[in-house]
């Protein structure tokens, strides 16, 4: 989106198709309304249909930082059942305005703690001045999900499945007499 279209005190979904390492993906991106009068976070649909999230806060605005903080703590109450390694490898905190230092609220080192008290990955870029820098991440963060539901393809099968395939061999027709 241009800059100047983006509105901070609307929610919003924006959705792009990308081919990223020859597959096709459908990107759909849930921006919240970080406003105060949005009240109690109640993302809890958005929460589940999510396969990865990028937390961004705005390093001259200590509120946004805060707002982001309570996100992740949503996260992963929300995700306390999924696999820890899944969701730590699809959550991203971004501070964003990086070329507004001399404005800066929120050190490095804060967003740096933040993150690593909550198991997942940081920067910190300006969205402003290189685009890049944002599209480098994204593309981290989509091959992160990618590689995710990879291991998910490749997971063994239960231990019922597993146990029934061991009790038809052992008692089934394909048992041979000696």
């Amino acid at each position: 989106r241009f800059i100047g279209e983006y509105a901070s005190n609307a929610e919003c979904i924006y959705t792009k198709h990308l081919c990223l390492d020859g597959r096709q993906i459908h990107l759909e991106i849930y921006d919240p309304c970080s406003q105060p009068q949005r009240g109690k976070l109640s993302l809890t649909d958005e929460l589940h249909w999510a396969d990865g999230f990028i937390i961004v806060y705005d390093i001259s605005d200590r509120a946004s930082f805060a707002f982001a903080k309570a996100l992740l703590y949503r996260i992963r109450e929300s995700h306390i059942g999924a696999c820890k390694k899944m969701v730590e490898s699809s959550l991203f905190l971004v501070g964003n305005k990086q070329d507004l230092c001399h404005m800066r609220e929120v050190g490095w080192d804060e967003g740096q703690k933040l993150a690593m008290d909550n198991k997942c990955q940081f920067c910190e870029l300006s969205a402003a001045e290189h685009c890049q820098e944002v599209m480098a991440m994204f593309t981290k963060v989509l091959r992160n999900i990618t590689s995710n539901f990879k291991v998910k393809e490749k997971r063994r099968p239960s231990g019922s499945k597993s146990m029934a395939k061991l009790i038809n061999n052992m008692f089934g027709k394909r048992r041979k007499s000696v």
